[in-house]
């Protein structure tokens, strides 16, 4: 890397800040190099700027995490003020209700949901949702959250919702167009084979029964059902995988599951007994919505989101763990 003199460069360009980090701030944190008095002029101002996004270090986005980083002589440090869409940025701990808040701006919200919450209502049902929790939140600022996509009530991971009806139309093109990635952990029983590759199926709503069901290649009613898989880690009766969804069709990775004998653990819809040998004991299906992208529908930047598994996944999977097992299959 190129090393700068002794001595902090700063430009301004409109209201995009540079600096290139000369010897005499080496291994400052960049919280406390953003706080001098030259620059922001407080460790608040300094935070709140990283908070909202408006931070870059070295040309990516700083994360909150990233306060505490070191920086290197050489390091290039850029605050944008006026970035679009970063006014009301907060910080990630935040809740709503049951819903853990990952980001939130003037135009969209993205929140961790919790398994047992609906991500929106189901009809004249009484049962909470996560649209429901937003709405309640949004009355005081006379808003209303906007569905964009959703994940099945037993399902946890991220959600968003926009703010408006123009950001939810941008934001619903991005999935017709199926650009956003969409990545899912599961537990399945079994050891899937190939260790990675790639599901297609034709499926077809049944009304009735309300699932999923695959159908003739020629069905006009049915539609494609396209996913990509890898296994992350085998255990004795069961494997860890990690599904990117390249369609999205409801219940899509818990049928897909099904159809190749791989019923995800704790699934009460699609189920055979002959798939699940040594039944594990789980009180939902061990699906999480782990990673989000997309771009931002008003100045196009991308967005990436992630979310951690929940503590009843991290059970699960220390449990399996923890059983004898045999030589791991082939090609895992």
């Amino acid at each position: 890397m190129h090393r700068w003199p002794n001595a902090t460069v700063f430009m301004k360009v409109s209201t995009k800040w540079h600096w290139a980090v000369g010897g005499n701030d080496e291994g400052l944190r960049l919280d406390k190099f953003l706080a001098a008095q030259e620059r922001l002029g407080s460790r608040g101002r300094a935070l709140a700027a990283i908070q909202r996004g408006k931070v870059f270090l070295n040309g990516i986005e700083a994360q909150r995490a990233q306060a505490a980083t070191s920086l290197a002589a050489g390091d290039i440090v850029r605050l944008w003020l006026d970035r679009p869409g970063t006014a009301k940025r907060i910080a990630a701990a935040t809740h709503v209700g049951d819903l853990r808040v990952v980001y939130e701006d003037d135009e969209l919200m993205v929140v961790n949901k919790p398994a047992g919450l609906l991500a929106v209502p189901l009809g004249t049902r009484d049962a909470p949702s996560a649209y429901d929790q937003l709405k309640d939140h949004f009355r005081s600022r006379k808003r209303r959250p906007f569905v964009v996509h959703r994940i099945d009530r037993d399902t946890s991971g991220l959600v968003v919702f926009a703010k408006g009806g123009e950001t939810q139309r941008q934001l619903k093109d991005q999935f017709r167009r199926r650009e956003p990635e969409r990545v899912y952990w599961a537990v399945v029983y079994g050891h899937p084979q190939p260790s990675k590759g790639v599901w297609r199926d034709r499926l077809v709503w049944d009304s009735d029964r309300l699932v999923q069901k695959e159908t003739h290649p020629r069905d006009p009613l049915g539609k494609e059902a396209i996913s990509e898989y890898r296994v992350l880690e085998a255990f004795r009766d069961a494997s860890l995988i990690e599904v990117r969804l390249k369609t999205g069709k409801q219940n899509q990775i818990r049928i897909q599951a099904h159809l190749r004998g791989h019923t995800v653990v704790g699934e009460q819809k699609y189920t055979c007994q002959r798939q699940e040998p040594g039944r594990i004991s789980f009180s939902r299906q061990a699906l999480h919505a782990c990673r989000l992208t997309f771009h931002h529908p008003k100045d196009g930047r991308p967005l990436e989101f992630e979310a951690p598994l929940p503590g009843d996944l991290r059970e699960l999977i220390a449990s399996l763990r923890s059983l004898p097992r045999d030589p791991a299959p082939p090609g895992v």
